[in-house]
C-alpha cells in the first residue's frame, strides 16, 4: 500500500532528487564553522594562548605548516578509518562476498593435489566457529568472516568437481559406437559436428566408457535430428591439455562440460531404431529440433553468411560463419556481438519493456492507475528466459540471464536495477552453480566490463547530483537531433572506452591479443547491432504468425553493412598480438578495478599504485625459448625478426597460431626437408648460423636458437644418439625412448614425459653457456581430476602405437 501510494502522488518513474550515498555523507573538510574567537585583551585569561589555524601576521611558517598538518599520519590514518567505516555504511561489505568466494574457488583450482572432501568442510567450520567467537571485535570478526567466505569457495568448487564426475577418455581408440544424438553442428567447412549420448560400444567394447562425446562426420542421413540413435566406426581422441604451460586447458572445460572424448566417424554415421527415452532428454531433443528448425528457417530466408550470423544473434547457433568472418571481428573487438551474452540479453529485454511501455502509453487512463513498469519488466523477464532456452542454455547466457533477472526483479520490488548490489547477487548466484566459471576469460571478462560500467555510472550520477543545472535552451529541430546524436555517440564511445580498459589486461592474459582499434570499430558497429537485434525481436513474434520474412530481410541487410565494416576495420588493423603478461600484473589489476567500481569514497584512490604497479609489471612475464606440443610432434621456436621457425611442413593450425601471438611472431618458417640421396644436405649442426630454421633428413630436424643452443627433433630413438654430440635440447617423438645422452648439459625430451606432463617450454639460460636448459610443463602431478586420464595413455605407459592387424581391420561403412 505504501508502494501504491507513493506511485500515485509522485508518479510511477519519479527518481528523487537525492542520492542514495548522500545519505552517509562525510562532513566536508573545506566547510568550517564560524565561531566567535575571545577579545584579546591583556586581562583575558586566554590572552596568552596562540590563536589556531593560519594567521595572516604569523608569517610564511605557519602558512606552511598548517596545510602539511593535513597530511600528517594521525590525520590521514583517522581519514581512511573514517572512510573505511563509511563505506561499510554503505554495503561495501555485501560487495565484496563475491570477491571472496571467487578467491576461494581460484585458490581450490590452483591447488598443486586435489583436497579430500573432509579438509574444505573442516575448514568452514573452523571459520565459523571463529567467526562467531570473535564477534565483540568488530576488526578481528570481519577477517574471520571473508576467510569464511574463502572457504566457502573452496568447498562450493569442490563439490561442483565431485558432482561432475566425468569419465574421461584415456587413450585413443577406434570402436563402434552406438548414441543418442544431443546436438547437431554444420561447419562452415561442410563437415558435421555431433554431441552424443554414448549408448554401448563394440569392436572393442569399452571398460571405461565417457558418457558424452562430440564427433565430426561428412555426412549424416537427412532424417538426423536430436534424439535420433545413430551407430558408426569412429575413432575417439582423449581431451587434449594446454597446448603450452599457462593456457587455456581443454581438459578442464571438457571436464565440467561433461564431454568425455571427442573424435570423428570413419564412415558415414546410420539411424538405427531408438530405445525410449527419459523425459528429460525428450525436453531437450524437443528445444534442440525447435533451434535447428527456427535456425534453417533464418538461414532460408536470409542466406549466405549473414544467415549464419543471424541464426547465431537468434537461436546461438554459430557453427557455420565462415572462419574468415570470425577472424575479422576478433581483430576489430566486435566478436562479444556474435556470442549471445549480457549485449543481446540487455538488447532483447530493452527492446521488450519500450515496446510495452509505448503500447501502454497509448492508454493513458489505464497506465495511470496500473504500474505498467512493472508489467513491462515482468514480460521482459519472461522474453529473456525464453531467449535463454532458445539460445541454447550456453554459459554466457546463462550468465548473464542471471545478471538481468536480478535487475528485473529489483525492478518488480520498486528497487533500483543498476546497482552494484545486484551485480553482486548475479556473480554469488553464479559462482554458487558453476565455481569453475570464475577462472575462465567469460567469467572475468563480463563482469569486470559490467563492475566498471557499473561504478562509472554510479559516479557520474553522484557528480550530476551535486550540480545545479540550468534547463536547456530552445533548440530547433536540427540541433536537437545533433545534439542527442552528440550524446548517443559520446555515451558509446565511453562505454567502450570504459569496457575495453577494463578487460584489456584480462583479454590479453588469456588470448595474447588486443583490438587497437576497437573503439571505431565499436562506434561504428553498435548503433547497427541495435538495429539489428530489434529486427530480430520483431521477427521472432512475428515468426509464429509467417509474418517475419521483411524483419529478418532488413536484418539481413544490416548484417551485411556490419559485415562490410567490419572487414573494413579490420584491413586496416595492426597486428593484435601482444604476446605474454605476467600474472602478477593480472592480479594488481584486478585489484584495482575491486577497489575503483566498489569504492564510493575518497579511498577510491587506492586504486591508483595498484593500476600504476600492474602496468609496471605487464612486461615481467618470462618469454619461453623453445615450445613442445603434448604428442612430441611439434616444436617451434623464435629465431629473430618476428619469424617463428617450426620442424612440420603442416604444423597444426590451432596450436602455431597460439604459440605466434604468445611468442610475438608474424610469420611461420617451414623446414627445409632433405631426402638421403640429396648431396647439397651437407651441413655440420655445429656450422649453424644463429637463428637458423630446421634443416630436416632421415627422421632428424636441427635448428639453431638466437641464443646459439642448438635444438634436435628426432622421430625415433634409434637415431637419437647421433644428436648427444651436438645438441642442447632433444625432443624424441618415441615413447620408448630413454635419455641416450646421459648428459647433465643436454636436455632430452621424449614422447612420454610430455603425454604424462602435457606441453613443454624451455628456457635457455643467456648468461652461462654451460648451464642446462629450464623446463617447465603444463600439468602438474598429482593429476587433478581432469587430468587422471593421461596416465591411461599407451604413450604415458612408454607403449609403441597399437597395429592393428589387417585381419582386424575396421569394416567399410555401407
Amino acid at each position: 500500500m505504501a508502494g501504491r501510494s507513493r506511485g500515485g502522488e509522485e508518479g510511477e518513474d519519479t527518481v528523487i532528487g537525492v542520492s542514495e550515498r548522500s545519505l552517509f555523507a562525510m562532513p566536508s573538510a573545506t566547510l568550517a564553522v564560524a565561531v566567535p574567537l575571545p577579545e584579546n585583551r591583556p586581562d583575558h585569561p586566554t590572552a596568552d594562548v596562540p590563536t589556531q589555524g593560519p594567521v595572516r601576521e604569523a608569517g610564511a611558517v605557519t602558512r606552511l605548516r598548517s596545510p602539511l598538518r593535513r597530511f600528517s599520519l594521525p590525520r590521514v590514518g583517522n581519514g581512511i578509518a573514517l572512510a573505511a567505516g563509511l563505506e561499510l555504511d554503505r554495503g561495501i561489505a555485501f560487495l565484496l562476498v563475491p570477491v571472496f568466494l571467487a578467491c576461494g574457488a581460484i585458490g581450490y583450482f590452483s591447488l598443486a593435489a586435489e583436497p579430500d572432501f573432509p579438509k574444505p568442510i573442516a575448514a568452514v567450520v573452523l571459520m565459523a566457529v571463529c567467526a562467531l567467537a570473535s564477534r565483540s571485535w568488530h576488526r578481528t570478526n570481519l577477517c574471520f568472516v571473508a576467510a569464511l567466505l574463502c572457504a566457502l569457495g573452496m568447498l562450493a568448487a569442490k563439490v561442483e568437481t565431485w558432482r561432475a564426475g566425468t569419465q574421461m577418455l584415456g587413450s585413443e581408440i577406434s570402436t563402434q559406437l552406438t548414441g543418442r544424438v544431443v546436438s547437431i553442428d554444420r561447419m562452415a567447412n561442410g563437415r558435421i559436428r555431433l554431441t552424443l549420448d554414448v549408448i554401448s560400444t563394440a569392436r572393442p567394447k569399452l571398460r571405461y566408457m565417457p558418457e558424452r562425446v562430440r564427433l565430426s562426420a561428412r555426412k549424416i542421413p537427412a532424417e538426423t535430428v536430436a534424439g535420433s540413435q545413430v551407430t558408426g566406426y569412429a575413432k575417439l581422441l582423449p581431451a587434449t591439455g594446454p597446448v603450452r604451460p599457462e593456457s587455456y586447458d581443454f581438459s578442464f572445460d571438457s571436464y565440467f562440460s561433461g564431454i568425455g572424448g571427442s573424435g570423428f566417424f570413419l564412415g558415414n554415421p546410420q539411424v538405427v531404431p531408438s530405445q525410449g527415452m527419459p523425459f528429460s532428454a525428450r525436453l531437450s531433443a524437443a528445444i534442440e529440433n525447435a533451434r535447428e528448425t527456427i535456425a534453417d528457417h533464418i538461414r532460408g530466408i536470409v542466406g549466405g553468411a549473414e544467415g549464419e550470423i543471424a541464426a547465431a544473434l537468434i537461436v546461438g547457433v554459430r557453427a557455420g560463419i565462415p572462419e574468415e568472418i570470425n577472424e575479422s571481428m576478433r581483430r576489430t573487438g566486435i566478436y562479444h556481438i556474435i556470442s549471445i551474452s549480457g549485449l543481446h540479453m540487455a538488447l532483447v529485454a530493452g527492446t521488450i519493456m519500450a515496446m510495452l511501455r509505448g503500447a501502454f502509453a497509448l492508454f493513458p487512463d489505464f497506465s495511470s492507475r496500473r504500474p505498467v513498469k512493472k508489467y513491462a519488466a515482468a514480460a521482459a523477464l519472461f522474453s529473456i528466459a525464453a531467449y535463454l532456452v532458445v539460445s541454447g542454455v550456453v554459459v554466457a547466457a546463462e550468465r548473464s540471464f542471471i545478471m538481468l533477472a536480478v535487475m528485473l526483479i529489483a525492478v518488480l520490488f520498486d528497487r533500483a536495477a543498476l546497482t552494484m548490489r545486484n551485480l553482486a547477487i548475479s556473480a554469488i548466484a553464479v559462482i554458487a552453480i558453476s565455481p569453475h566459471e570464475v577462472v575462465g576469460p567469460s567469467f572475468q571478462m563480463s563482469f569486470a566490463a559490467t563492475a566498471a560500467l557499473v561504478g562509472a555510472y554510479a559516479g557520474w550520477s553522484d557528480y550530476r547530483a551535486g550540480k545545479t543545472r540550468t534547463p536547456p535552451p530552445r533548440r530547433s529541430l536540427p540541433g536537437f537531433l545533433t545534439r542527442k546524436f552528440l550524446l548517443m555517440m559520446g555515451g558509446l564511445a565511453m562505454t567502450s572506452i570504459i569496457a575495453g580498459s577494463a578487460t584489456a589486461l584480462f583479454a590479453i592474459w588469456h588470448f595474447q591479443r588486443v583490438s587497437p582499434l576497437s573503439l571505431f570499430a565499436n562506434l561504428a558497429i553498435m548503433p547497427i547491432v541495435s538495429i539489428v537485434m530489434f529486427l530480430a525481436v520483431a521477427s521472432a513474434l512475428l515468426m509464429p504468425f509467417g509474418l517475419d520474412g521483411p524483419a529478418l530481410y532488413l536484418m539481413g541487410k544490416g548484417l551485411t553493412a556490419m559485415i562490410a565494416v567490419s572487414g573494413w576495420i579490420s584491413e586496416r588493423s595492426p597486428v593484435d598480438a601482444v604476446g605474454l603478461i605476467s600474472q602478477r600484473s593480472v592480479l594488481l589489476a584486478t585489484i584495482a578495478l575491486i577497489i575503483a567500481t566498489m569504492a564510493t569514497t575518497r579511498l577510491r584512490l587506492a586504486a591508483v599504485p595498484f593500476a600504476l604497479a600492474s602496468l609496471l609489471t605487464v612486461s615481467g612475464a618470462e618469454t619461453p625459448d623453445v615450445l613442445v606440443s603434448e604428442d612430441a610432434r611439434l616444436v617451434a621456436l623464435p629465431i629473430g625478426g618476428g619469424e617463428l621457425a617450426v620442424n612440420r611442413p603442416r604444423p597444426n593450425e590451432f596450436t602455431v597460431d597460439n604459440w605466434k601471438r604468445a611468442l610475438r611472431s608474424e610469420t611461420i618458417v617451414l623446414p627445409e626437408v632433405f631426402s638421403k640421396e640429396d648431396a647439397q644436405f651437407d651441413i655440420d649442426p655445429a656450422d649453424l648460423p644463429s637463428g637458423a630454421p630446421f634443416y630436416c633428413m632421415a627422421g632428424v630436424c636441427v635448428a639453431r636458437h638466437p641464443s646459439g643452443a642448438i635444438i634436435a627433433h628426432v622421430e625415433d630413438r634409434k637415431d637419437a644418439w647421433r644428436a648427444c654430440a651436438f645438441a642442447d635440447l632433444i625432443i624424441i617423438n618415441d615413447a620408448t625412448a630413454y635419455d641416450p645422452c646421459h648428459n647433465p648439459l643436454v636436455l632430452v625430451l621424449t614422447k612420454r614425459q610430455l603425454a604424462r606432463k602435457g606441453s613443454a617450454a624451455i628456457f635457455f639460460d643467456r648468461l652461462s653457456a654451460t648451464a642446462p636448459a629450464r623446463i617447465s610443463f603444463a600439468v602438474d602431478r598429482p593429476y587433478r581430476p581432469w587430468h587422471e586420464q593421461r596416465k591411461f595413455s599407451r604413450e604415458a605407459r612408454g607403449l609403441p602405437p597399437y597395429v592393428k592387424p589387417e585381419k582386424q581391420a575396421a569394416p567399410q561403412a555401407q
